[in-house]
């Protein structure tokens, strides 16, 4: 299997170099596959080989991704999901299951980071940014469990952020989202565990997607990251996915209820 030399969006290349031969064919479910960290994901476990199933609500960014990689490997199975809608998210968790096979992985990658100001959040907005960055992850989990106590075995992977925990301002409900991730993580592990289901939060640092450099990314702000981190490169998405095929991997097979940073020493 080759390796890949991808660039996402500026700054250095990230590759994806290891392979690991348990995830050939392994079943893996990615939420928000479609771009940014998420496409990476995809492409990260396609070229090892893995069944991939991904949901997105964009479907031009979706078709365009599995073009991209369709040589790569096995082509990904995927579908236009609302993740807010439960019912939806479940369904196509229990869909992808069904053409792919008893899912071995899942990652819930989907989140979103618009900001928004304490004053202006209503309960509908509360109620939105929740179920995309909290309540979408526990209801896949949910959909999942059943298939791999079956299995007797899994991975689930979290996304969360090192945002909250460098008291980031502009965003109160994704921090509040996200920083759930380690209570949700640290709660269902013991009962999990006993199935050989593992479950583990991943927490990335300032990644450079497309979204990151067109929004947020100044030459002041480069230069505040740059102060903070302790290495001199930016992360890229595929730096977040190789910390995921790992987490995803038997090579981390004693590894659960633990929160793994990549922040280039940030936090």
């Amino acid at each position: 299997m080759q390796a890949s030399s991808v660039r996402h969006g500026g700054g250095s290349a990230a590759s994806f170099d290891a392979v690991y031969p348990d995830l050939y064919a392994r079943r893996v479910f990615i939420t928000g596959g479609g771009s940014g960290i998420g496409a990476a994901l995809v492409e990260a476990f396609v070229r090892q080989g893995a069944h991939v199933a991904f949901v997105d609500i964009d479907e031009h960014v979706s078709r365009a991704l599995v073009e991209q990689i369709r040589d790569h490997g096995p082509a990904p199975w995927w579908r236009r999901c609302d993740v807010t809608d439960v019912q939806s998210l479940q369904q196509a968790i229990a869909d992808a299951a069904q053409a792919l096979g008893a899912l071995d992985v899942l990652v819930n990658n989907v989140g979103s980071d618009d900001r928004h100001t304490l004053e202006e959040v209503t309960p509908a907005y509360w109620d939105q940014r929740i179920g995309i960055n909290q309540r979408a992850a526990f209801f896949a989990i949910q959909a999942v469990v059943p298939v791999m106590r079956r299995l007797g075995r899994g991975s689930i992977i979290n996304l969360g952020s090192t945002g909250w925990q460098t008291k980031n301002a502009g965003y109160p409900c994704y921090a509040t989202a996200k920083s759930s991730m380690n209570g949700m993580m640290r709660g269902m592990a013991k009962s999990l565990g006993e199935h050989r289901i593992r479950i583990n939060v991943l927490s990335p640092g300032w990644v450079m997607t497309e979204r990151q450099q067109t929004l947020w990314l100044t030459a002041e702000s480069e230069k505040e990251l740059m102060d903070n981190q302790c290495l001199p490169d930016k992360i890229m998405p595929a730096d977040i996915a190789s910390m995921a095929l790992f987490l995803a991997s038997d090579a981390s097979r004693a590894c659960t209820a633990q929160e793994f940073v990549v922040d280039a020493g940030w936090t």
